[in-house]
Parts: structure tokens; C-alpha cells; sequence
């Protein structure tokens, strides 16, 4: 069976040259906010383009953070897409913000950037634009401050500058996993990371000294130095997304894939289909694993469905089509062969079915 995802193949491949690094972490007897992570900071700012990184506990603790630095609080509004994994909308709930949500485009996913002026009100304080599956979104035109949720997004941001800040997810299945969970937010805005920085460590800005009530956000110096480690194949390792994506869909081009974008890191490689469950099982007997990312859209939440102001169809509609397919660097070429063998022959079997 080709899986979705094996993380025991980066793991096996660096696990020597970390056994060493939390040794030495171990010696130094330094666990958080120190050289570990400072230099993840320099180095995931470079990678990215941007001038300033802050290093954070978790993708979600990144997202919290990053609104509260902008200054959103309770009974604020926050619009999110209405098709995305919840922690986009419980980063926005987590601060006494009400999180708005907003349909998606059918053919990205991504939130339609024309229905966000309709969804704006008075007590609107900010966007959410989610680059969902690796695949860049378009920002709206907006003077709202924009947050970029760039949590499966890791190099498919051109330009860090569009948008007020951003922020990345390091939990251990991302293009750029952890070895737990992990974030940072990013931005051209020094005061934001200032803020995002003291609100990580309880609000506070001398020892003992709480300027801003805040909790816990810190991430571990042992989680850093595996960052650092993963960081140098970050580069090759979307590009050989890219190309298993390119090949998936050359031996299936009828499938309803998920739009090109030439800066898509393919976090996840998407299809969409009416007949999810009968494809999922004919690739199954095929040896095939698949998933599903994400069965509900926010609207279809329990904890969430309240805040729905606005039928979202097209995001319900990817909740219930959308397939994920094996798509990480470590694949071998037999295996991306097998995967694009068994949807060349499950595309066949649908378009006969069909005809």
C-alpha cells in the first residue's frame, strides 16, 4: 500500500545527525528561547524572503498570535474561508473574536476574494486568506488588515509584503515538519513581531514584568534544531511535490484536480469527485492509500456552524469531493509510478461509467 504520508522516512534519514544535536542541546542545558531557535528564526526568514521570523509552540499558537498582534479582540470580526482546517477559525474564537466565514472559489478552494466586501461589517477587524493544499490564494482588495494562513504554504508566497503578517504551521506532516508541533508568524513589520515575541512568553517584557495578558506560545529548543535540519531539503523537496503532482495528473487529466498555480508546494495533491467513496475504495484495492482533507466545512462544524451568517455551497461541495493522493518527497518512483497507474485506470473506470 503506497501511503499518504510516512514520516519514519525523514525521520530515518536525519536521525543520527539529531540524536547528535539534542545532545549537544542537552550539554547546554539551554531548552527554550535560545541559540536553537534564534538561528531557526535567521534561517527560516532568509528562506523565506522576509526580514523578520518569530518562532512559536504550534501552526494554530502562529494564527492566535498573529491576530492578536494586529489587534484584534473580543467581539471583533474576523472573515474566514469557509473550507479550511478548524484551526483557522479557532484562532480567531480563541481571542473572543467572531470568526466570519466566507465561501471559496470552486476551482482553488481558496476564499473568493470577491465576497469578502459583501461580509464586511462594521466590526470586520480582519481577513484570513488560507493558501489551502500549498496552493496560493488571491488576496482580496481590502484595506483590512490581512492575515496569511500559510500553514501547508511553505514557498508558495511570493511577495510577504501584500499582506500585514503571516503565519506557518510546523506540525509534522507539512511541507516543513516538526518532530512536534511547532509555528512561527513572519513579517515585514518589526512592531509585529515585537508584539508576537512578549505575547509568546505571557505578555511579558522584563523578567517578571507582564505588560499584555497572554499565555505559554514558546517553542523548545530541540524542536528548533530538527527545523534546522529539515529547512536545508525544503527547497528540493517541493519540487519533487511539483513533479508528482505533474505526473499524477498527466496519467489522469479528466480527474477535477485542483487549479495549477507555478508556485503550488502541494502540500496535499486534490482531486475532486462526485463518487468519493467508490474511487477511494477502487484505489484501495489498487494499493493505494488516500484521505480526505477535510470532510466538513466550517459551516458544517458543531462548534463552529453558529457562526454561519451565509449559505458557503462551494465549500460544503469540496467537503463532500475532495480526495487526497500520496504526495511527499520521500516517495520512491516506483511508488509515484504505481499511484499514476491506478488513477489512470480509476479515471477510465468513471469515464465509462458516466458515459
Amino acid at each position: 500500500m503506497v501511503p499518504v504520508v510516512d514520516l519514519s522516512r525523514p525521520g530515518a534519514a536525519l536521525a543520527d545527525e539529531y540524536v547528535a544535536q539534542v545532545a549537544t542541546i542537552a550539554r547546554r542545558g539551554l531548552f527554550l528561547l535560545g541559540p536553537e531557535t534564534e538561528a531557526f528564526e535567521a534561517e527560516l526568514a532568509s528562506w523565506l524572503r522576509v526580514p523578520h521570523a518569530a518562532a512559536v509552540s504550534s501552526g494554530a499558537a502562529a494564527l492566535q498570535l498573529a491576530l492578536a498582534a494586529i489587534g484584534v479582540g473580543p467581539g471583533d470580526e474576523v472573515i474566514v474561508p469557509a473550507f479550511t482546517a478548524v484551526p483557522t477559525a479557532a484562532a480567531v474564537a480563541a481571542l473572543g473574536a467572531i470568526p466570519v466565514p466566507v465561501d471559496v472559489e470552486p476551482d482553488t478552494a481558496n476564499l473568493d476574494p470577491r465576497l469578502v466586501a459583501s461580509a464586511r461589517t462594521d466590526r470586520t477587524r480582519a481577513v484570513i486568506v488560507v493558501h489551502l493544499y500549498g496552493r496560493p490564494a488571491t488576496l482580496p482588495p481590502t484595506d483590512l488588515p490581512i492575515v496569511e494562513d500559510a500553514a501547508q504554504a511553505h514557498g508558495a508566497i511570493a511577495d510577504h509584503s501584500r499582506s500585514a503578517v503571516t503565519a506557518y504551521s510546523f506540525y509534522p506532516t507539512k511541507n516543513l515538519g516538526g518532530i512536534g508541533d511547532g509555528g512561527a508568524v513572519v513579517s515585514h513589520d518589526p512592531s509585529l513581531i515585537d508584539a508576537v515575541r512578549r505575547l509568546r512568553v505571557h505578555g511579558m517584557t522584563a523578567r517578571y514584568v507582564h505588560e499584555s495578558v497572554s499565555q505559554n506560545f514558546r517553542m523548545s529548543e530541540i524542536e528548533a534544531a530538527w527545523l534546522r535540519l529539515r529547512l536545508r531539503g525544503l527547497t528540493a523537496g517541493n519540487a519533487r511535490r511539483r513533479d508528482i503532482a505533474a505526473r499524477y495528473r498527466s496519467a489522469a487529466p479528466h480527474l477535477h484536480w485542483q487549479a495549477p498555480s507555478p508556485r503550488h508546494v502541494h502540500h496535499l495533491c486534490v482531486f475532486r469527485t462526485d463518487d468519493r467513496d467508490v474511487l477511494r475504495r477502487a484505489l484501495h484495492e489498487r494499493g493505494v492509500d488516500t484521505a480526505v482533507h477535510y470532510p466538513l466545512a466550517i459551516t458544517q462544524q458543531p462548534a463552529y456552524a453558529g457562526y454561519t451568517r451565509d449559505a458557503c455551497p462551494e465549500a460544503e461541495a469540496w467537503a463532500r469531493t475532495c480526495v487526497s493522493l500520496p504526495s511527499f518527497p520521500e516517495l520512491a518512483d516506483a511508488e509515484v509510478d504505481h499511484v499514476a497507474g491506478a488513477l489512470s485506470d480509476v479515471a477510465i473506470l468513471i469515464e465509462e461509467s458516466s458515459a
